[in-house]
């Protein structure tokens, strides 16, 4: 697995707009302590946002998130990704990811979904909507069977800098993710300066072993 992932324990999704903000998020980012950076591909940028940051920020462990189908799989991996994120167990886009050789997180939500994930050879696993499906004790109760497995957990949805370090306590939990220091109305606004502060309150707040 991403070994960046595991030491930071920290994952910033970011949506971006503009192709030409990527590589100063990455730098702002970097400037704060955090050297992993997920960009979802929830606009039309995003695989060339990801390409400028592989590219030019060979520092950061870029990656690709909300990563639906196949050919989102195909366009992450030819523009750089180093990992894929999923928000579901899509077993098309997990069988794309090991094909190409590329690391993926799939994302579930039930111990069908765990079980499936696990038999897939996939052992870090997206846990989303962590907040709205209930948060921690939903967590604890569903990892308890497969923690003997090595299966650990990324929350995501509904964390923040107020609750990561609680999710972090958990054995099961690998690391977090969340949008809290890459809101996409920082980026639009160029704010760089706050992303970085808020990037180094992260890694501060994550370091919880």
């Amino acid at each position: 697995m991403i070994k960046e992932i595991l030491t930071t324990r920290c994952v910033p999704a970011a949506i971006i707009d503009d192709v030409e903000a990527a590589v100063p998020l990455a730098e702002a980012l970097l400037a704060g302590g955090l050297d992993v950076l997920e960009v979802t591909f929830r606009t039309d940028a995003a695989a060339e946002c990801i390409r400028r940051v592989a590219q030019g920020c060979p520092g950061m462990c870029v990656g690709a998130g909300t990563v639906l189908t196949v050919e989102e799989m195909d366009q992450a991996a030819a523009a750089g990704s180093k990992y894929v994120v999923t928000p579901g167990l899509g077993e098309d886009v997990v069988a794309r990811a090991q094909k190409l050789g590329v690391p993926i997180i799939p994302g579930v939500l039930t111990p069908t979904e765990i079980t499936r994930a696990w038999q897939m050879g996939c052992k870090i696993l997206k846990f989303f909507p962590a907040g709205a499906m209930g948060g921690i004790a939903t967590l604890s109760a569903l990892a308890g069977p497969f923690a003997h497995k090595g299966i650990k957990f990324i929350p995501t949805g509904g964390v923040d800098a107020k609750n990561a370090a609680q999710f972090l306590a958990l054995s099961c939990v690998a690391a977090v993710g969340g949008s809290w220091m890459v809101k996409r109305e920082l980026i639009e606004a160029k704010r760089w300066g706050e992303i970085t502060a808020l990037a180094r309150e992260a890694v501060k707040v994550c370091a919880v072993r």
